[in-house]
């Protein structure tokens, strides 16, 4: 298969490593982009994708809620100056108000909803029309919670990252895990969310890279060691990934769950959206940026 120069920058804005490492990565894996980030952080190349893999678009996104409902959303526009437009900030609490009084769970959904006689797919048309910039309506999730519990929303930059959460009690508390999963964005609520061929898969890569390592270390370390080595990065890594595991951002000394026990409290869930979370802005000049490599080489 031909590696062309798109596909290398798209491995290379996934995980960050090198022009060269990325080419012989796709080579090596028939341009499958993500058994090319498993075989370079097999090889130490790379690490885990999570915020690398993410490239930014335009908009804001919103939650509305009601009694024991809430609808988070994005609204995308093409440039930020839009999505400070009057008629675009309009737009977003309007369509915000439809996707809740209709309990709408899904994007596809939502595009079917119908109001003031029109479906919600043609009233994007129009304002499209209106502001003079593609309009879409994506990522739409209702979260329901029984009476007893309570809703806490955290918008950062007016709505650049928008996170809802549901915990047992106390509104003020559930601001401030927003805040922190605003923060730190966590991918878990806990280890036991993660399913175990996500767990088995990272293991599988830890363990590759550490005998990777091991060929190249001046005093190889035999493979019982290397299992050892493995259970403690898979652990730490876990660590990381997951809400309660994470050293609270306005406490570290604390962890979130440490956090949560001192208010006699629990976190029954978490959203976080973040504007543009996989989709892709405009093409660089990536032939450009090549020969500039190569001049610097």
């Amino acid at each position: 298969m031909k590696i062309d120069a798109q596909l290398v920058k798209k491995l290379r804005d996934r995980c960050g490593a090198g022009i060269l490492d990325c080419k012989k990565a796709l080579e090596a894996n028939n341009g499958d982009i993500d058994k090319s980030i498993d075989w370079l952080r097999e090889k130490g190349i790379a690490k885990a994708a999570t915020k690398a893999d993410r490239i930014a678009a335009e908009g804001l996104c919103n939650v509305v809620s009601e009694g024991n409902f809430a609808v988070i959303y994005e609204l995308n526009s093409e440039t930020d100056f839009v999505a400070k437009n009057e008629k675009f900030l309009a737009l977003i609490e309007k369509i915000g108000k439809i996707l809740l009084a209709n309990k709408v769970k899904s994007t596809e959904e939502a595009l079917k909803i119908v109001s003031d006689n029109k479906a919600l797919s043609e009233i994007l048309l129009e304002a499209t029309s209106v502001i003079g910039e593609k309009i879409t309506l994506r990522r739409v999730t209702l979260v329901e919670k029984k009476q007893d519990q309570v809703f806490g929303v955290y918008k950062h930059q007016g709505g650049r990252i928008v996170v809802l959460s549901v915990l047992s009690k106390d509104e003020a508390l559930a601001k401030d895990i927003c805040l922190h999963v605003a923060a730190i964005n966590p991918l878990y609520l806990s280890s036991k969310d993660i399913t175990p061929e996500v767990i088995a898969k990272e293991k599988d890569i830890l363990f590759k890279e550490a005998q990777n390592e091991n060929k190249t270390a001046a005093k190889p370390k035999p493979e019982q060691i290397l299992i050892k080595v493995v259970e403690g990065r898979l652990n730490k890594y876990l660590q990381e990934i997951c809400l309660l595991n994470q050293q609270f951002v306005k406490n570290p000394d604390l962890t979130v769950e440490n956090y949560l026990k001192q208010h006699n409290a629990e976190v029954v869930s978490f959203t976080r959206l973040e504007v543009g979370e996989g989709i892709e802005k405009a093409e660089v000049d990536f032939a450009a940026e090549v020969m500039q490599q190569v001049k610097k080489g």
